[in-house]
């Protein structure tokens, strides 16, 4: 739920703290008290966009901050994935936004994010209704997806759209292939040459450098013996050799030795030196005898560079590795245009085969949906008879599409009738906001078990409606806030009395400034408030307070 929400210097606002508890929270107060800032706050928190004509006079910016706790985190993590954002910790998620004279910033757990991000996470926080606040029910497409929640699709439809996304994609394939211009002959000569040219010089990318290593020495091998045996010679064993004298002063270090042991801890490394040399010099003649390089080999490694040097000028790389993928594109687009009529069919085969699992799928969803769309209207028009559609009638109607879509194999339209005699309708041909503001929330009340958003915000849905009625929609509310936390902003005293913890936001003005303050009622407080909203302050009226609160 949300559990605090913070907003500073917004509107009338200049600074609240709101601790927000679960189930039904009503918030009253009387028009122009300043209701609509917290409506608006949610709104930012939800990622709509602002300016800075909300800041407060005065001010240079504006801040709204959200503390939500969430027993699921999948979804909300999910999308904080796709942002690049660490995982909620505990459950906590706390969003800010700042809206400046020159500039709006948002961050999620004190993360900065982009507005995108964050309306995308507020579709998973916050569901806000009010009277012209009812998209979402209107549209086609979000009926479907109540009515897949309340079948319990979630497995069938993610199994069918991942069917039907791999039938779309062959079937573009296919188009795209169909479409396709045929290559003209030089083309294909062209192709021909540039896939042969490349096969018959039967690159290997690993052999390059070893092929220029050995070019290397082979064109330098009379130099390299030259330097080899002169450094062999320096280290040998003639007269002037390094060798030659270092054995000489090993026969001395011997005699010293003799004379003196402990002269061995400084002489100990000298048997190892010579070792050494000896190996070096006879190293030096192996290499010296190897380079012996035969001319043909030695033309051959020429040749071979050199038309490693050429493809690789012709097919515009730097390496073996760009010509050997510059051949397999030649040559896919040869067998494409050579094969184009094998591929054709081998292409409409695997789309066939595609849609016919395609259509199994959707058959199965489609079974789900069939089964429980008069279930849910028989819910639906309950919830509607309680809120006093009393002979009202409600259908979920299932119409099939004619070729399948991301969503199934058929589009549903929620039809209502609040009149008898008078045919359904759409929900979206109904004018009242009176009338729309009680079907969402019998769709809501319906939906209670199913729906996963933590907060529901009703913004005075109870308008346009009698005293009677406006009690009913309050109890909707009440029932809807044992599964939900439910704010409802209202002017009836009737739904304000059914509510577990009622705020009261009015206006006051202090040092020449006017400011929106709002703090909790409880007890006689509370009565008053609700004296005042019944618009009497006679015994009567306190009378009648007493009592929706007792009854409540």
């Amino acid at each position: 739920m949300l559990t605090l929400l913070k907003i500073r210097n917004l509107a009338l606002v200049d600074e609240l703290v709101w601790e927000l508890g679960p189930g039904l929270v009503g918030v009253t107060g009387e028009t122009g008290a300043g209701k609509s800032v917290i409506v608006g706050a949610l709104k930012l928190v939800l990622g709509e966009r602002a300016d800075k004509g909300l800041i407060r006079t005065g001010e240079d910016s504006c801040t709204v901050e959200a503390v939500f706790e969430l027993k699921e985190v999948a979804e909300i993590d999910a999308v904080l994935a796709e942002g690049g954002l660490d995982p909620c910790e505990d459950g906590s998620l706390i969003v800010r936004r700042v809206i400046g004279q020159s500039a709006n910033r948002q961050f999620v757990n004190d993360s900065p994010v982009t507005l995108a991000l964050l309306k995308r996470l507020g579709e998973h926080l916050v569901d806000l209704h009010g009277p012209h606040d009812h998209q979402s029910l209107l549209s086609t497409e979000r009926q479907l997806s109540m009515l897949d929640a309340y079948a319990g699709n979630d497995a069938g439809l993610e199994a069918y759209r991942a069917t039907w996304r791999s039938w779309r994609d062959k079937e573009t394939e296919l188009a795209d292939l169909r479409q396709a211009e045929t290559a003209g002959t030089q083309e294909l000569d062209l192709l021909r040459h540039q896939v042969t040219e490349i096969d018959a010089a039967q690159l290997k990318p690993e052999e390059e450098d070893e092929i220029a290593d050995r070019y290397r020495r082979a064109s330098n091998s009379t130099r390299l013996v030259e330097l080899s045996a002169a450094a062999a010679s320096a280290l040998g064993e003639d007269e002037s050799g390094v060798l030659t004298r270092l054995l000489e002063v090993q026969r001395l270090v011997r005699e010293l030795e003799k004379l003196d042991p402990s002269v061995r801890e400084r002489t100990q490394g000298l048997e190892g030196a010579v070792m050494e040399l000896q190996e070096l010099e006879r190293s030096l003649a192996d290499y010296s005898e190897d380079l012996d390089i035969d001319p043909k080999e030695a033309s051959r490694l020429e040749e071979r560079v050199n038309l490693f040097e050429t493809l690789k000028r012709k097919y515009g790389g730097s390496d073996l590795a760009t010509v050997l993928a510059h051949r397999d594109r030649a040559a896919a687009r040869l067998d494409s245009v050579e094969n184009r009529g094998e591929r054709l069919e081998q292409l409409a085969a695997e789309a066939a085969q595609l849609r016919e699992a395609t259509d199994k799928a959707g058959l199965a969803l489609s079974a789900k949906r069939k089964k429980a769309a008069p279930k849910l209207a028989k819910e639906i028009a309950a919830q509607l008879k309680d809120l006093g559609f009393k002979q009202s009638s409600f259908e979920v109607q299932v119409a099939s599409n004619k070729e399948p879509a991301a969503s199934g194999l058929e589009g549903i339209d929620f039809l209502f009738g609040p009149n008898p005699g008078e045919p359904l309708q759409p929900l979206r041909q109904i004018a009242s906001s009176g009338e729309i503001s009680r079907v969402m929330l019998a769709v809501k009340s319906a939906l209670a078990e199913q729906d996963a958003t933590p907060l529901m915000v009703f913004d005075e849905i109870d308008a346009n409606v009698g005293g009677e009625i406006a009690r009913a929609v309050g109890k909707k509310m009440a029932v809807l806030g044992a599964k939900h936390q439910v704010v409802a902003i209202t002017h009836f005293p009737q739904v304000a009395a059914l509510a577990a913890r009622h705020y009261v936001v009015e206006k006051e003005v202090a040092g020449g400034r006017t400011r929106s303050r709002m703090f909790p009622v409880n007890g006689e407080g509370r009565i008053s408030e609700l004296v005042r909203m019944l618009g009497g302050g006679g015994d009567s009226a306190r009378a009648m307070a007493a009592s929706l609160l007792a009854e409540a």
